[in-house]
């Protein structure tokens, strides 16, 4: 079952959590993949760059979290499984502002451990590096058209 959704609008997040209760009744395990990435070197970094990448990166997870944990079963349990990135912890070339939000992602992952045990919810966090996808060639097509 697919439901279109953005993660940062919480009207949709709530749409989201009502199909799956109507439909399934409750979450074992729920893995917050959404994210985005853009560049821009210190410097040229907008509010609107800055914005962007955290209403999606870090509004989005918390509360694709939040929202979800009514439908765990304290008695069963669950697994929450956020998706960080090596650049939460590897200096990359501008992406200080994307790097911030996928270390705020490692940062719920070890609070919300805490914060869940009692409800018998492991959080963990997956930090991938870079994968083959169109997105990310595209990014290195333009990082080698602007080193020429």
């Amino acid at each position: 079952m697919g439901i279109k959704g953005d993660v940062s609008n919480l009207e949709d997040l709530d749409r989201l959590y009502n199909t799956v209760k109507d439909q399934k009744g409750h979450l074992d395990i729920l893995f917050s993949n959404a994210g985005i990435a853009q560049f821009a070197p210190l410097g040229d970094i907008s509010e609107e760059h800055y914005d962007n990448i955290f209403r999606i990166n870090v509004k989005g997870v918390l509360f694709t979290v939040q929202k979800g944990l009514p439908l765990f079963d304290d008695s069963a349990g669950g697994s929450i499984i956020l998706n960080a990135s090596i650049g939460s912890s590897k200096g990359v070339q501008e992406s200080s502002v994307y790097s911030a939000t996928k270390a705020a992602v490692r940062s719920f992952a070890r609070t919300w451990t805490v914060d869940l045990r009692h409800r018998k919810i492991r959080v963990n966090a997956i930090s991938p590096g870079p994968i083959d996808t169109p997105i990310f060639s595209n990014l290195l097509q333009n990082e080698e058209q602007s080193e020429q």
